[in-house]
């Protein structure tokens, strides 16, 4: 089996070394603080995350004296929000902004931050202002059904639900869901990095002809036609890309050996003993961000370069310029344009200036002004001869 972070988890020592290391930290420090890891699994239907998120929930607690909670979109999401809507009596009503299926996976974040947010706080545990009371009941249910929340008197209104108290030893919760994109996981993220908390990515990569023949197996299989097009969507963690990514696992999913559930435990210490830092630099990211802005503004450079030189080659062609010197005009201004975009590519010309968040900078007007004032220099040796 190989991951997408084998080399570092290797590098990070045998399994015992992480584990050492933590169970020192706990001793020195963090005490009275919950200690709590958010762990995504994520993959196509039928990968295997499930059966991995229940073993999970079964060996941590008996094998790292770590508590673990699991919460699974396909209880937590009813099924009718994946459905069509049904088209209602009366008066047409508005289409809401978001389809069913987005609405509760955000409530499902919002309750989860609520949750988060009292582990951490000690505070008590109220219901978000904007879930709808069965999405909360449901998030409830799944926390009492693990043990996560003790019910106590009502206290100065908060309601009865309080996170408990103990914070000893470690707690993940595992979110098993497919989190196709990239931006699914991010969300999980930034709760991540709001309180503090650690930060892993298991994705099971499995070929799809297993995915499909796995899914036919299931009591309620999701048609063929979902799972195809999910695995044309599917965003792959990019930890050179994405630096947020890093303590991430690609696991094939067939073929899991002990070497893959070692890798497992050291990759959830090692992001244990690391939480995301609220205002942490992420140089990192900020360079692929400038990178990917770079880019862009290349490609829209290009773009307009090549409309310039159309119109410049007909406004010289109007001005009876001679078809040999058209030639050699179309070849200097290409050339031009071909030394403009590499000095482009190496920032020449934009320096410090990409990605200014600024209303009055546009990063492409400003470069092709450029270009333009150069080409017309050009094509003005060869009309005013």
């Amino acid at each position: 089996m190989r991951t997408a972070a084998a080399d570092r988890g290797r590098a990070a020592g045998p399994a015992a070394g992480p584990l050492t290391a933590l169970a020192a930290a706990e001793q020195q420090g963090g005490a009275g603080r919950a200690r709590v890891g958010l762990c995504v699994l994520c993959g196509l239907p039928a990968a295997g995350k499930s059966t991995l998120a229940r073993a999970l929930r079964r060996r941590l607690p008996q094998h790292q004296g770590w508590a673990c909670a699991l919460l699974a979109y396909d209880e937590l999401i009813p099924p009718e929000a994946f459905r069509p809507r049904e088209p209602e009596a009366g008066p047409a009503a508005p289409s809401p902004l978001l389809p069913r299926w987005k609405r509760s996976r955000r409530e499902l974040l919002q309750c989860l931050e609520r949750f988060l947010r009292a582990l951490v706080t000690g505070g008590p545990l109220s219901a978000p202002a904007t879930a709808t009371q069965p999405a909360w009941e449901r998030f409830l249910a799944c926390c009492h059904g693990q043990g996560l929340l003790s019910s106590a008197e009502s206290h100065a209104g908060a309601g009865p639900y309080w996170t408990h108290a103990a914070t000893s030893r470690p707690l993940y919760l595992i979110l098993d869901d497919n989190f196709y994109y990239q931006s699914m996981r991010y969300e999980v993220y930034r709760l991540a990095r709001k309180y503090s908390l650690s930060f892993c990515q298991l994705f099971l990569e499995c070929p799809l002809e297993c995915c499909l023949q796995r899914n036919r197996l299931r009591s309620h299989p999701l048609p063929d036609q979902t799972i195809y097009l999910m695995a044309r969507k599917i965003e792959m963690p990019d930890l050179k890309k994405n630096a947020w990514e890093r303590n991430s696992l690609v696991l094939k999913s067939f073929d899991c050996t002990s070497e893959d559930n070692e890798q497992i435990i050291s990759l959830l210490a090692t992001a244990l003993e690391n939480p995301v830092k609220q205002n942490e630099e992420n140089t990192e990211q900020k360079e692929a961000d400038r990178a990917t802005c770079a880019a862009s503004t290349v490609h829209q450079a290009d773009q307009t370069c090549r409309r310039i030189i159309s119109q410049t080659m007909k406004d010289a062609k109007d001005k009876n310029v001679l078809p040999g010197e058209m030639k050699s005009l179309s070849e200097e201004l290409n050339k031009l344009k071909a030394e403009f975009l590499e000095d482009l590519r190496q920032g020449n010309n934009l320096k410090n200036q990409i990605c200014i968040q600024s209303q009055y900078f546009d990063p492409a007007t400003s470069v092709i002004s450029s270009f333009q004032h150069k080409a017309t220099n050009v094509v003005n040796k060869y009309i005013l001869k």
